[in-house]
């Protein structure tokens, strides 16, 4: 759900009107969530009947109130639950009697009843931006009187003499991350598309943006999902110079699109007999990921459901032994190129025939041009059906391996195998490439 569309909602609420007035008590409960948000109390989607939120709520609620309105947060706490995006987490065992409540009479009846209230995962996305929040506090105090004026005035728009310069506005980045997740989905699934007419049609969309701003769009994208370890489009390198609103707004649109975007984790590990011809003499990629800058970010809790992609292809036996016997073809080419078609047959699949802990997964051989002089060479596979800058898993094992035969050993990164398969190399210890950081501990009873 789009930002207009909660826009929408919240202008639309559905208070009590009892004796012609309009009671305030939820517009001044959303207030103070934003409110909480805003200050960074409430970081992630659990919103607690507590006392930052009631205190919230006075502040809000006194801006807003008439003499007959009384301060009762519990009130509107129970009644959002009519509007959909907010939603209650009972304590243990109190589901079924919160179930059958028809109002909240008291504050206890909070306290005794519920864990927590949580919004709409997008929603709470959303709110994490002061545009946003400005929008949904107009909606909320203005009705429905926001005109479409307003909306882009409050979200960031340029005036019409500005257009097509100065930062993108949420709806202009909400537009390109629509946009770009269609032909990400349209990319997974090796489905043909055009990033020229994407781009022409988008440009119609925007503020006249230039087709090289709406390129550079999208590499930020590229860069936002390779850091959440997301797939992304190849064709788009990324670029990680980018605006923090941009973030926010990828970010919404996962959380929006949740159900959708899980859809991706299947086509990342999807296996199948590739439909293209390999030229063996153009799989080497000889330019490596560049490094990307360490970007500090709050520490908030995102979205309440998150796909870990590298995980999931780490798992992925049939994706993994598909790049390894891509590896050990590739590596039979090279061989056989030079003339040693008996070094070619002796290439060892180390990883199904000996088994997964040696540290490396194919055992093939190095030849020194200068004096023939032959030395095992031992290879690690890492695979993606992604682009090359996805992230990947590495064991201690294997870690531990690379250092100890760094001068033997090589990390081959698979990646693009269901469209063209490429292949890069990272020669010697894997920490000199790439920089770790711990996923997993091991949890013992040892007294260390």
């Amino acid at each position: 759900m789009s930002v207009l569309d909660y826009e929408k909602r919240f202008s639309q609420l559905n208070p009590n009107r009892a004796r012609g007035h309009t009671s305030p008590h939820k517009i001044a409960m959303l207030l103070a969530v934003m409110e909480l948000i805003e200050s960074e109390v409430i970081t992630d989607n659990c919103i607690h009947f507590d006392l930052p939120l009631t205190q919230a709520f006075t502040r809000q609620f006194s801006k807003l109130a008439t003499d007959s309105d009384k301060d009762n947060p519990h009130l509107p706490f129970f009644h959002l639950q009519s509007e959909g995006f907010w939603k209650i987490r009972t304590l243990p065992g109190k589901a079924e009697a919160w179930a059958k409540l028809s109002t909240a009479s008291t504050a206890n009846v909070i306290r005794n009843h519920v864990e927590c209230a949580y919004l709409d995962d997008e929603l709470f996305e959303l709110m994490g931006n002061y545009a946003v929040r400005e929008l949904l506090k107009n909606a909320l105090s203005l009705n429905l009187t926001i005109t479409d004026e307003h909306r882009r005035r409050v979200l960031g728009g340029d005036s019409a003499d500005k257009r097509g310069s100065g930062p993108w506005d949420w709806l202009e980045c909400e537009t390109c991350v629509t946009d770009y997740f269609y032909m990400l989905n349209q990319d997974l699934l090796n489905q043909p598309y055009s990033k020229t007419e994407h781009r022409k049609l988008l440009a119609a969309k925007l503020n006249n943006r230039s087709n090289g701003s709406i390129e550079f769009k999208h590499q930020n994208i590229s860069a936002i999902l390779v850091e959440m370890g997301f797939p992304y489009i190849p064709g788009y390198k990324p670029r990680f110079n980018y605006q923090s609103q941009l973030r926010e707004v990828v970010l919404a649109h996962i959380a929006a699109n949740q159900d959708s975007v899980d859809t991706l984790a299947s086509a990342t590990s999807y296996i199948e007999q590739p439909a293209y011809v390999t030229n063996w003499t153009n799989v080497l990629d000889t330019e490596l990921p560049e490094r990307i800058p360490a970007i500090a970010r709050p520490p908030r809790k995102y979205l309440a459901r998150m796909r870990n992609y590298p995980q999931l292809e780490a798992a992925n036996r049939s994706l993994g032994a598909s790049g390894e016997e891509f590896v050990i073809a590739f590596e039979r080419h090279m061989l056989t190129q030079i003339g040693r078609e008996d070094l070619a047959k002796e290439i060892e699949w180390s990883s199904k025939d000996r088994g997964d802990g040696l540290g490396y997964d194919v055992r093939s051989f190095r030849v020194d041009s200068r004096n023939e002089q032959v030395a095992e060479h031992f290879i690690e596979v890492k695979t993606t059906n992604n682009g090359k800058y996805q992230p990947f898993f590495v064991t201690p094992n294997e870690l531990d391996f690379s250092r100890d035969a760094f001068e033997q050993y090589s990390l081959y990164r698979v990646y693009e195998l269901n469209k063209r398969g490429r292949i890069f190399r990272l020669p010697g210890a894997i920490d000199q490439h790439v920089s770790l950081e711990a996923e997993l501990y091991k949890a013992s009873f040892n007294d260390y």
